[in-house]
């Protein structure tokens, strides 16, 4: 069928809103017509390079929410009218991975950024007759989406879309990160550094799980002023600034648990991270940066003299054909707070405007909600 989708050609460029053609569901795949789709931080590494897809064009987007239309041969469990979130990581449950209960890292994951189909190893979308390449085989910045049933996660139908999206990616990235790679325990002392989308769910996982002091840093005034509403205890505009308080707070104890969430890391403040964090703690890095960028800074002696963990996570640790459901039935039960982290709502035709917003820091999150005029 034919549609539109948001893509770029060559690095550095603006978004193009283009028509785009996608095949119909083969065995194993499910089309679902879009309902609102997350504007993560990690498409806009697409268009810096810091994330580099296998080719041009790229079909953007991997937090998204929708209803299912059809299905292929061998989908059980889906049926079309179903509400679904897509899982950014496809997790088929059968690999060596899944089987360990790694389900964030299924061995599908390792085709997420060449852009052929986990069905068949075809190209699903074409644009102005060349292939694209969907960010994490999705491409959610599309009214229209043919996917790998692994990538696919039955909700709640009572649950709003435009907040329903947001655990497709942020919200269990965020979350997960506090309370599954941070395993963050009552009375702890917990740091979260930068507070859009997964940063505020980190935050609310933190204080979920019991944390003591909850401390934010962040450059910009009015998301700090936000992570106080949410739950935080004391906030800073740097790293510098957060250790003087957070010494003073914790009579130099510092952070048990450190989840780093800012919109892109560099290597060089990795140790500023760590010496935020106490004795035997753990700094969490779940915030991505250049695949090219290779340098850090870190003094190994302390790493070592101090017994210090330097954890990465993907996915927040966990596994999102639980975790999803999960948190979507703890938003119902007014347990974590969802509407407030949706800013603000844009039309695909408005997606600059939206990034421009999310690089100056004017939204927690944005998202794309999609209406008939765009089918």
């Amino acid at each position: 069928m034919k549609t539109k989708g948001a893509l770029i050609w060559e690095f550095n460029q603006p978004w193009s809103i283009e028509e785009i053609e996608i095949g119909d569901p083969v065995k194993d795949e499910v089309k679902i017509q879009m309902e609102a789709s997350g504007m993560c931080h990690s498409d806009h590494h697409l268009v810096t390079g810091g994330i580099p897809m296998a080719g041009f064009p790229v079909l953007g987007g991997h937090e998204g929410a929708g209803i299912v239309t059809e299905v292929g041969p061998g989908v059980e469990g889906i049926e079309p009218g179903d509400h679904v979130v897509l899982s950014f990581i496809p997790s088929c449950g059968q690999c060596p991975s899944c089987q360990a209960g790694l389900r964030n890292l299924c061995d599908l994951g390792a085709g997420l950024l060449g852009g052929q189909a986990v069905s068949d190893g075809t190209f699903r979308i074409q644009a102005k007759g060349q292939n694209v390449f969907p960010m994490t085989l999705l491409g959610t910045f599309s009214p229209y989406m043919v996917v790998h049933k692994s990538s696919v996660v039955k909700i709640d139908k009572s649950v709003p879309f435009e907040v329903a999206c947001l655990v497709g990616c942020g919200v269990t990235t965020g979350y997960g990160s506090a309370v599954r790679a941070g395993d963050i325990r009552p009375g702890e002392d917990v740091a979260i550094i930068g507070v859009g989308g997964v940063g505020m769910a980190a935050l609310q996982g933190a204080v979920n799980a019991g944390a003591r002091h909850v401390f934010v840093v962040d450059p910009v005034e009015w998301k700090r002023d936000q992570a106080l509403k949410f739950g935080a205890t004391h906030v800073y505009p740097d790293i510098l600034a957060a250790m003087a308080g957070v010494a003073e707070v914790t009579w130099g104890l510092m952070a048990k648990k450190t989840i780093v969430t800012v919109g892109e890391l560099k290597g060089e403040d990795i140790d500023n991270y760590l010496n935020l964090t106490s004795k035997g703690g753990t700094c969490v890095v779940t915030a991505i940066g250049s695949l090219l960028d290779t340098n850090v800074t870190l003094n190994l002696a302390m790493l070592t003299l101090m017994q210090k963990n330097l954890q990465g996570t993907i996915f927040g640790g966990g596994n999102p054909h639980y975790d999803i459901p999960q948190l979507l039935s703890m938003y119902k039960a007014g347990k974590l707070n969802l509407d407030d982290m949706v800013t603000r709502q844009y039309k695909l035709e408005q997606i600059n405007d939206g990034y421009k917003d999310m690089l100056e820091g004017r939204n927690i999150r944005g998202i794309i909600r999609y209406t008939d005029a765009d089918r």
